[in-house]
């Protein structure tokens, strides 16, 4: 609000015209300065009727009324001003105290003027603290002695503007005295209101408001301008002209806007002097709104959605949509959240979200609010395909891995993309560890992670399958077991798209093979796999030992695969490994096992059998002698009794001989039991157990 300390003044033409006399003066309702332009005569000329009065007529006039609040000296200063003022001539004349208007002839008490012959620019008149005249006839220079005076005194001022053309003045008031003035901060006799408002520092009445247009309630300020006084009544207005007519009072909020100055006054009333000049005071003030609303602009982020997650971080702080340093600003996912001040966005550089809005709330120094848009979008979502299989032929070192070619996966068919490719989602999610030979890729089956990235730097992931194609073998080819004279055929079966054998042979099967080791490349597909195969030799069969009792044969055979077949002639075979009445003499036995190969034998000697000895020195049958068969490797005779104890043993060291006696003693009559073993000098000392019995007669 701009404060103006004002006389009761209208501004109708008719209204000035009656203050141009005594009865309608203007009461000084402050004792700041005066600035007025008198016009006209009035309707009584009272300087014509007024004795000792130093003014000639009325051109311009105005009358002002005032009282005085505390003793003292009294001085004032008449200014002209405006254009012109150096050709004004103000003439006065100052009566009272207590003056009654209806009385013309009273003389004033003091009077002068300034005339236009004075080397003062402009023209100046007045009373002042210097001057000695108490009026001024002619020639002087404008001033008058000044008036003492004393509290509840009232004096009325004649001011004339002798010359035609109407101008302003300003009346200033001196002394040591003060004027009574219901708008006096000084007064002590009546209390000035708080006379300053509004939001700025100045309290200069200019309020602030956050829009052009806004209903607006003037009646809160009423009991601040008033400031508990009851002496005052406050009014608004939408116009000067309705203030100072006191017409059309605001008296209900309003629709107000930036562009009007409304305007207030203060009227001043005492019940207890309904009668006093002083009620007629008014003191006059504007309003006005300055608009300190600001603009933001809305914006829009485009952001990437990595790997089609379905958000993006946004920095809401990047655009530039007008903020100052001034505002203090905050960030909301929604209307309802900012309006409510609930999930504030605490890190708006780093806000992650799906696409959609988010708000911007800046709040200025004056409390205006403005609220921005953010339009979240992604930039174009990286589409990928997550079905790709590579499917790739087995290593021949290391079945259960195989080269991949990540580089021909089909991950997408978007153009302008770059692909970068790692053995883990987290590896291409953080861009760590990747593949540095992808389209050598060695790895067992599983997955593999392509990270397709567009212009943008928008990127997608896409999971590619690895199958190691596992080898695929011939079910029929297995190892054989041949004679090892013998020869086979080797057969990898049907359903391959290739064969090639280490023999060189590239049919399904080869034949006359021999023992050995050998393998064949299969071809499935574009795969190969290679399988060996084995020949062995049949194993032979061992004949580990033959027993011979009387003339009965028994050959046992270990090793070769069974049933074994038996033949002492190798013409005629048998399945009983035993032979019956076999002859006295060298004999060869045979033995073949289930594979039929050639036969392995073994030379043996059916020795002539003793079954009496008679120890009577005779030299006839005298003692068991095998030393015949000197020749065997490890030949030994044991003699046993008919409780199975050895009782002797016929070796080298004693011929191979058995005497009937044991330790030089002989014997008893009787049946005795022996058995011969050795080992035939064979490759495999076959070992040969000769066994019987024999009666040894003894007479002695």
């Amino acid at each position: 609000m701009k404060k103006y300390l004002l006389v009761f003044l209208f501004f109708i033409t008719q209204m000035v015209f009656a203050q141009q006399d005594c009865i309608t003066a203007i009461p000084i309702c402050s004792d700041a300065d005066i600035a007025l332009t008198p016009g006209g005569t009035g309707t009584v000329a009272e300087s014509e009727h007024s004795s000792g009065s130093c003014l000639y007529g009325e051109s311009n006039s105005i009358w002002l009324t005032f009282s005085i609040q505390t003793a003292g000296t009294l001085t004032f200063l008449i200014t002209p001003t405006g254009p012109g003022s150096n050709n004004i001539d103000y003439d006065w004349a100052l009566y009272g105290p207590n003056h009654n208007c209806a009385n013309l002839t009273v003389p004033p008490l003091r009077c002068s003027y300034a005339g236009l012959g004075s080397s003062i620019t402009p023209p100046l008149t007045g009373l002042n603290m210097t001057a000695l005249d108490t009026s001024e006839d002619g020639g002087g220079d404008g001033f008058v002695k000044y008036i003492d005076v004393l509290p509840g005194q009232i004096y009325h001022l004649l001011l004339n503007n002798f010359s035609t053309t109407v101008a302003p003045f300003s009346l200033t008031f001196g002394g040591t005295a003060t004027l009574l003035t219901p708008f006096d901060n000084n007064s002590l006799q009546i209390y000035q209101p708080n006379p300053f408002f509004g939001a700025g520092p100045a309290k200069d009445g200019k309020i602030d408001v956050c829009s052009q247009s806004f209903t607006y309630d003037f009646s809160q300020w009423t009991s601040q301008i008033l400031n508990g006084n009851p002496n005052f009544v406050v009014k608004y207005y939408k116009s000067a002209t309705d203030a100072m007519d006191d017409v059309n009072p605001i008296t209900t909020p309003i629709t107000a806007n930036v562009a009007t100055t409304y305007h207030y006054s203060i009227s001043y009333v005492d019940p207890s002097s309904p009668l006093s000049f002083l009620n007629q005071c008014r003191e006059f003030g504007t309003i006005e709104f300055t608009d300190r609303s600001f603009v933001l602009t809305n914006a829009t982020l485009t952001e990437c959605s990595n790997n089609n997650s379905g958000t993006a971080t946004y920095n809401l702080m990047g655009p530039n949509i007008g903020l100052t340093p001034n505002l203090t600003v905050k960030y909301y996912p929604s209307i309802p959240d900012l309006n409510a001040g609930t999930n504030e966005i605490t890190v708006p550089y780093a806000y992650v979200s799906a696409e959609g809005s988010a708000f911007v709330k800046a709040t200025n120094e004056y409390g205006c609010v403005t609220i921005a848009e953010f339009t979240l979008k992604f930039h174009p979502i990286v589409v990928v395909n997550d079905n790709a299989i590579i499917r790739s032929c087995f290593l021949e070192a290391n079945h259960s891995t195989a080269i991949f070619n990540l580089t021909a996966a089909a991950v997408t068919a978007q153009t302008g993309t770059t692909k970068t490719y790692y053995p883990s989602m987290a590896d291409a999610v953080n861009g760590t560890n990747p593949i540095p030979n992808p389209s050598t890729y060695i790895a067992p089956s599983g997955v593999a992670y392509v990270k397709v990235t567009n212009a943008q730097g928008c990127y997608a992931v896409a999971k590619v399958t690895l199958e190691v194609i596992p080898p695929v073998y011939s079910s029929v080819l297995a190892e054989k077991v041949i004679c090892i004279e013998n020869t086979t055929t080797l057969d990898a079966g049907p359903g391959f798209n290739g064969y090639e054998w280490s023999t060189g042979a590239t049919t399904q099967s080869i034949t006359n093979v021999g023992v050995g080791t050998y393998w064949v490349k299969l071809k499935t597909g574009d795969c190969i796999a290679l399988q060996t195969v084995k020949v062995y030799p049949a194993e032979e069969p061992v004949i580990t030992n033959i027993d011979i009792a009387t003339n009965t044969v028994t050959v046992n055979v270990m090793g070769g695969t069974p049933p074994y077949k038996y033949s002492i002639d190798n013409v005629n075979w048998q399945d009983s490994n035993i032979f019956e009445n076999v002859s006295r003499g060298d004999h060869t036995v045979y033995v073949k096992d289930a594979y039929n190969c050639n036969s392995v034998d073994v030379t043996f000697v059916l020795p002539n059998l003793v079954n009496v000895i008679t120890p009577n020195g005779d030299g006839i049958n005298d003692v068991i002698d095998y030393s015949s068969l000197s020749g065997k490797t490890g030949l030994v005779l044991s003699i046993f009794d008919r409780y199975g104890t050895k009782i002797h043993q016929a070796d080298k060291s004693n011929g191979y001989k058995w005497d009937g006696t044991i330790g030089g003693k002989k014997v008893s009559t009787g049946t005795y039991w022996y058995s011969v073993t050795w080992s035939e000098n064979n490759k495999k000392n076959t070992a040969f157990k000769f066994s019987g019995w024999v009666m040894v007669k003894n007479r002695d």
